[in-house]
């Protein structure tokens, strides 16, 4: 797959028949979890499961999700999800962006970019990052 960026991190997604809407495609909300799906996976691999984010009191909220959705997926199509960390100022706010594209014919059916926020598990209050963030999230920057 040609992707929009070098060395993306890909997961594997089906589209199943509870995906699908009333519009006979899977539906909008269910391309944001696939995404949230690749982000938790990606964070994973970089040694930062859910339980490390309990442990520190910290956690990455989403602040924003800018998505341009392209084309439609239908069921039982495979697909795939690329995210990458684009950025990350080492203090607060980290950026990644996503690509979902459909393996039959390469189609990109997403394209989206997300911000995210520190913050403090315990409160929801906006926190600096733990040095284990910034050692997953501050050194594996692609160029946007």
């Amino acid at each position: 797959m040609n992707w929009d960026l070098p060395s993306p991190f890909v997961i594997d997604v089906q589209v199943l028949p509870q995906h699908i809407d009333g519009l006979g495609h899977a539906n909008n909300a269910v391309y944001v979890q696939w995404l949230e799906q690749a982000a938790w996976a990606h964070s994973q691999a970089l040694g930062l499961s859910v339980e490390t984010y309990q442990q520190l009191d910290r956690g990455m909220a989403v602040v924003r999700h800018e998505l341009d959705y392209l084309a439609s997926a239908y069921c039982d199509e495979a697909l795939q999800v690329a995210t990458w960390l684009v950025d990350c100022d080492r203090k607060l706010r980290s950026f990644r962006r996503f690509q979902i594209r459909r393996l039959s014919d390469g189609a990109t059916l997403l394209r989206g970019r997300t911000t995210f926020a520190c913050v403090e598990l315990s409160s929801g209050k906006p926190k600096r990052m733990p040095p284990e963030f910034v050692a997953a999230y501050g050194q594996l920057t692609t160029e946007a």
